[in-house]
């Protein structure tokens, strides 16, 4: 199915930002649409990490546009606090409160942001524990578990507040080998189910399975989008070739 039929959740319209006098973006452009998976690769440096920032507004940009369906990130009416519950992020630290069970780190947003049913909220956050095979820990804390279980319970954490779209900002960076492939499995679960997900990885293999287009990024621009087929058998600039190069795919 061509995803680029189904509505725009996102557009990103000659998007700027700097640091100071460091510009990292330099005029992005770019639609992502509902269900699709989009992944961004490129070197270290690049603006990855800053892009998916900006995307749901942790990040305020110097210049072009944002929009959520028809909402504009540079309305100075914008509700953000509705943004920031329709675009979900998760990021490479889990960000989980130490001193909180992981069922109370789960409900926490959508108890106190949400004003959500209690029953109902803790009905959906158990469903999806069990989803990702965690349910058996539900009342640890985060010091009891793995890496891997932890970014498992902070994709969770995000599922549970009821996303139209999740970024992903390399949730397997700080795992041990052993670990990435138990969250890469989710996200491909979710990726399955339909989930709009912008994924920032250096897991190319996985890039290639979860993508429905990739886009490589250097020195704050998009270099090249693609689908993963031909960025991976065929990029088109010497810069993708020599990305690809490095890690010898």
């Amino acid at each position: 199915m061509d995803k680029n039929n189904n509505p725009v959740l996102l557009q990103i319209q000659d998007v700027h930002k700097k640091y100071e006098d460091k510009e990292i973006l330099k005029g992005i452009d770019l639609s992502i649409h509902k269900g699709e998976v989009l992944v961004v690769l490129g070197p270290s440096g690049c603006g990855k990490s800053t892009f998916l920032r900006c995307l749901n507004g942790l990040e305020k940009i110097q210049g072009g546009d944002i929009k959520f369906k028809d909402t504009s990130f540079c309305d100075k009416n914008a509700n953000w606090q509705e943004i920031h519950q329709k675009i979900g992020m998760v990021f490479q630290n889990y960000e989980l409160f130490p001193h909180m069970t992981i069922i109370e780190n789960i409900l926490l947003g959508p108890l106190k942001v949400q004003k959500r049913d209690k029953a109902e909220a803790l009905a959906q956050a158990e469903q999806l524990l069990d989803r990702v095979g965690l349910l058996d820990r539900k009342n640890s804390y985060p010091r009891q578990l793995s890496g891997g279980q932890k970014q498992r319970i902070a994709i969770v954490r995000a599922l549970c507040m009821n996303p139209e779209i999740i970024l992903f900002d390399e949730v397997t960076a700080s795992l041990d080998p052993e670990m990435v492939r138990e969250v890469l499995d989710v996200i491909l679960g979710l990726a399955k189910q339909g989930m709009t997900m912008v994924i920032v990885t250096h897991e190319m293999g996985f890039a290639e399975s979860v993508a429905d287009r990739i886009i490589f990024m250097d020195e704050g621009k998009i270099c090249e989008e693609s689908k993963p087929k031909e960025f991976f058998t065929n990029p088109k600039t010497e810069r993708a070739k020599h990305f690809l190069n490095i890690f010898q795919y």
